[in-house]
């Protein structure tokens, strides 16, 4: 990465910080580009070069984290059950998140806040399971029903992720990786 990839890649960063301070004080619908704008001495249009919407200075672009998630996956001994293999591929999700822990929650409270946030959440769950699902299909052995099991598994993962972080940001106890184990376990057991 060249030296004006760089400087993009921090000023972007202070900006999304700048942000993600503003939307906590005060609600993300109750903030406005403008707001977060004026907090990083910026313009607002100077705000959607680095932004297409003000979600993506909470989430931005999660096709990487996708990415890493499909790698784990594809990566799993064969022989091992589904459910495990998907549970054992968000680890770099949760490692990522507990390295950064004090951010990862703030960010995922500012998600909980706001509908437009966890819709967005919702839009990059569907992308990761478009690219998820055709490997847990692999994983299945090519079942009847098409995708339907493969995407069963990988959006119920998801949302055990999802909860595991809000009980995290909740402070219900326990390490996110704790939390996560215990969502995937209440799947199974009931």
């Amino acid at each position: 990465m060249g030296l004006r990839e760089q400087t993009r890649e921090a000023v972007r960063a202070a900006i999304a910080e700048r942000a993600l301070d503003l939307f906590d004080r005060r609600g993300f619908d109750n903030t406005s580009v403008d707001d977060v704008a004026a907090a990083a001495g910026i313009s607002g249009r100077s705000f959607h070069r680095y932004f297409p919407a003000k979600e993506d200075a909470v989430i931005g672009d999660s096709t990487g984290l996708g990415q890493i998630v499909a790698d784990a996956l594809a990566e799993r001994p064969v022989l091992e059950p589904p459910w495990l293999a998907m549970r054992a591929a968000l680890q770099p999700i949760v490692e990522l998140s507990e390295a950064n822990a004090q951010r990862s929650r703030l960010v995922m409270r500012v998600v909980n806040g706001s509908a437009s946030l966890r819709a967005r959440n919702l839009e990059k769950h569907l992308a990761w399971s478009r690219t998820l699902t055709p490997i847990m299909r692999r994983r299945l052995g090519d079942p009847a029903g098409g995708d339907v099991p493969a995407q069963a598994i990988v959006l119920a993962a998801l949302s055990c992720l999802d909860a595991a972080y809000a009980g995290w940001v909740a402070g219900d106890g326990g390490s996110l990786a704790d939390l996560l184990d215990l969502a995937f376990d209440s799947v199974v057991t009931g």
